[in-house]
């Protein structure tokens, strides 16, 4: 089985599962998708709480509480709540916008003392 690239799956979907990680979960909110997460490990329930906070999914699920139904229940959320997928839409926006190299090259030359590039 191939890989598919989150960048390439998750702008067609109407919502997003996954174990919460960092990588994903960016790649979730990037597509401007609502977001459910099922934590395993480490920083994973970290990234469903916040997902969650910001708006743009439903709480998260830990992987030992996982149910078919309180799964389905949370895709029905996240694909018929119209402020959640409005949330997740702005800010997949955001994330678009964002210049996040040019900013951290910037900021790093601040702390070097040297002129941030333009």
């Amino acid at each position: 089985m191939r890989d598919i690239p989150h960048a390439w799956l998750f702008p067609r979907v109407a919502a997003v599962v996954h174990h919460g990680g960092a990588g994903t979960t960016g790649a979730g909110l990037a597509a401007g998708r609502p977001t459910i997460v099922v934590p395993t490990t480490s920083d994973q329930p970290f990234w469903g709480r916040r997902v969650h906070a910001l708006g743009a999914g439903p709480r998260p699920i830990p992987i030992r509480r996982l149910t078919a139904r309180n799964l389905g229940q949370a895709i029905s959320v996240a694909v018929s709540d119209p402020a959640m997928r409005t949330r997740a839409d702005e800010l997949g926006k955001r994330i678009a916008a964002e210049d996040g190299i040019s900013a951290a090259v910037n900021r790093i030359a601040e702390l070097l003392g040297q002129q941030p590039s333009t």
